[in-house]
């Protein structure tokens, strides 16, 4: 009997992986649980292991292509140039660390592939070639595709100034991809589970205000403003500040917080004094909590902003005001919330409980 297996290299959770697919076969799921670090995605539906060097040998795979950082020290000389220029292009252009190392990171992927031809070099149908070797060979994701995409376009467009450059060269379509949200009352099992006074003042205001990790770990204490009960979020996303409400609930949690914990200057602090708390080690914290409430759906921190801006749907909030308070440029955005709010189908009954069967 033949087993087809077929190998898919993706992203899960931030790690590169390779995705297992088989049909069902009880003796080769027992081989595969066997493997070293493999793990079973619901969402994919399929074991995964870490994409390494040791994997792609022991599958016959293609040797494994740097990935991060590990690509900028195999970029050759005539093309070192290039990149610093663009490095310094976003720096200029004022663009946040995060962005940069991702831009730079996805531009040298590019770098990488062309050895010792130089970048400058390149025409539009090389270009629409190598996006083409990235979606059939390298079978990147529609999202990596278009940050790759994004990257490779700046380095042309705003670093070289070629304004017309891209206009031949097609985008994949975007996925629709809805979020994930937690119940009302699976946010409060996950809540139960927090025991640490630190740990339970973060995750209740992220869900309180509809905030990102990174808005959680770089508050400061003079951004709870009780007088006006509003907590002033200073560059988020996009370099933008913005209000959000300060919930009452929330106002005496972190008044016995602040008398326990007395913070200076981060409202959270990390385990160096006067550092912030690491936006990884409140990741954990609610990965924690969520295994302790054994909720099994692929929920992530983000998702206590998604289920906060669904709730507030659901409650009747206006959706452009949502839009505000989560800080959203384009309504689009939001009104992904509105496909997972079931407040337009709490009076829908479904035609299967008219049937008189039994």
């Amino acid at each position: 009997m033949v087993i087809n297996i077929k190998y898919e290299f993706g992203n899960h959770r931030g790690n590169d992986v390779i995705f297992i697919h088989f049909d069902i076969n009880l003796e080769l799921n027992q081989r595969v649980r066997q493997l070293v670090g493999v793990k079973w995605s619901n969402t994919k539906k399929a074991w995964y292991v870490l994409d390494c060097t040791f994997y792609r040998q022991k599958f016959k795979l293609e040797t494994r292509i740097p990935v991060g950082k590990e690509v900028l020290s195999h970029v050759y000389e005539v093309n070192r140039g290039a990149l610093q220029r663009y490095v310094e292009t976003l720096q200029l252009k004022a663009y946040s660390p995060k962005t940069i190392n991702t831009y730079r990171n996805e531009f040298a992927q590019l770098l990488y592939v062309l050895k010792s031809k130089n970048v400058n070099e390149l025409s539009t149908e090389r270009l629409r070639d190598y996006f083409l070797y990235c979606t059939n060979t390298l079978k990147l994701s529609e999202h990596t595709l278009h940050s790759r995409i994004n990257a490779v376009k700046f380095y042309f467009e705003k670093v070289l100034g070629r304004e017309k450059f891209f206009f031949e060269i097609p985008r994949p379509k975007k996925p629709l991809q809805l979020p994930n949200v937690l119940a009302i009352s699976q946010v409060e099992l996950l809540f139960s589970k927090l025991e640490n006074l630190k740990h339970k003042t973060m995750l209740f205001l992220a869900y309180s205000a509809g905030l990102r990790v990174s808005e959680v770990v770089n508050l400061r204490v003079k951004g709870i403003h009780s007088a006006r009960m509003v907590i002033n979020i200073k560059g988020a996303k996009g370099k933008k500040d913005r209000m959000v409400i300060l919930s009452q609930g929330i106002l005496d949690l972190l008044r016995k917080y602040y008398i326990s914990y007395k913070p200076k200057h981060w409202l959270f602090e990390g385990q160096i004094n006067e550092e912030a708390y690491s936006d990884r080690s409140l990741q954990a914290v609610f990965h924690r909590a969520k295994r302790e409430s054994r909720i099994i759906q692929d929920v992530t921190f983000h998702s206590l902003r998604h289920s906060y801006a669904t709730h507030l749907h659901e409650r009747g909030t206006d959706i452009r005001l949502i839009q505000e308070l989560l800080g959203h440029n384009d309504i689009k955005t939001t009104l992904r919330y509105t496909h997972v709010s079931t407040r337009r189908m709490e009076n829908i009954v479904s035609p299967f409980d008219n049937l008189n069967i039994k």
